[in-house]
């Protein structure tokens, strides 16, 4: 079988490095300064469903909004064209107990119905749903909390099945994928929902995969590539996995595309940050993981497993 060509990863991975850490400096100064654009769900405010009988325009709807005296109300089709979502953020009401003790859907909907029908328009109020400030920073919290938890939940899987530094090489890379995929989010100022929390782990959970990949043929090759540079065995695995990871990553993002130009405002964001994070999780497997091992120092003898006091190879 003929072997695969093998490039030099590593050749450039201290300029790679360095590109890294501008752009992670460069995520942090952002999401200290800007922040977060948090969506509904985290900040708190009202998602009211309306149904129209005739096609809906969007933008007239929107702007009927704000001159009700709604700001920055998002408005988007809901299944049919007839079918709207609106999500009002910033709630006009008089009593700002009624807002604070989740009491005010009922009449946030009536305030939307009546500024609505205005001109004269036919339209059904099918559902109104509240969430509180409070309701928002718990969600807040707990999706902090849940990306923690992948991380080090990442972290002893890795060192059960490979070694202490793959752990630590392997947590450190998901780590500048996450912190990237929120410095794009806070420097393009998209909005930050539940879908796009869930698109974050998702893309922990792809980056992993590639990472696990080549960590598995870095050990392997070490194990058969006795008398090799550590930084050469680098370069071959990640030669020997180069295909399968392009492969894999373009036909994600053929999909994610579809998502993104075809899938309509709701998953909008959700497809933008696995999009993002893809393009990270593709280039951090194949340059910061494996140059976070050789910074690390990671070696064969690292991979051998005692025995009897011994260290001796655990493969025939």
């Amino acid at each position: 079988m003929n072997q695969p060509k093998i490039y030099n990863f590593m050749g450039p991975s201290r300029a790679m490095i360095i590109v890294s850490g501008l752009l992670l400096l460069l995520s942090v100064v952002s999401l200290a300064t800007r922040g977060i654009h948090l969506g509904l769900d985290f900040s708190g405010g009202t998602q009211i469903e309306v149904g129209y009988q005739q096609p809906a325009n969007v933008e007239a709807v929107r702007l009927q909004l704000v001159e009700a005296g709604f700001n920055g109300p998002t408005v988007v089709h809901f299944g049919a064209e007839t079918d709207l979502l609106l999500r009002l953020k910033e709630i006009p009401v008089v009593d700002q107990s009624a807002v604070e003790s989740g009491t005010a859907g009922p009449d946030i909907g009536e305030r939307v119905v009546a500024a609505l029908t205005a001109q004269g328009e036919q339209l059904e109020l099918r559902r109104v749903d509240y969430v509180g400030p409070q309701i928002g920073e718990e969600l807040r919290e707990e999706g902090g909390l849940g990306m923690l938890v992948a991380l080090a939940v990442v972290m002893l899987y890795v060192a059960v099945r490979f070694q202490l530094k793959f752990a630590l090489g392997a947590v450190l890379a998901l780590a500048h994928d996450v912190i990237l995929t929120l410095g794009f989010f806070s420097i393009t100022q998209l909005e930050f929902d539940l879908t796009v929390l869930a698109a974050v782990l998702a893309v922990i959970g792809y980056s992993l995969n590639d990472t696990i990949i080549v960590f598995d043929r870095i050990r392997e090759n070490f194990r058969k590539l006795r008398k090799t540079e550590p930084v050469d065995v680098v370069n071959e695995s990640l030669s020997q996995t180069l295909w399968r990871t392009l492969n894999t990553s373009a036909t994600t993002l053929l999909v994610l595309l579809a998502l993104y130009f075809f899938g309509g405002e709701l998953i909008h964001n959700f497809a933008a940050a696995l999009l993002f994070g893809v393009l990270v999780g593709t280039y951090s497997s194949i340059y910061v993981a494996a140059k976070l091992l050789l910074l690390l120092k990671v070696s064969r003898e690292d991979l051998l497993q005692p025995v009897e006091g011994e260290l001796v190879d655990d493969l025939p």
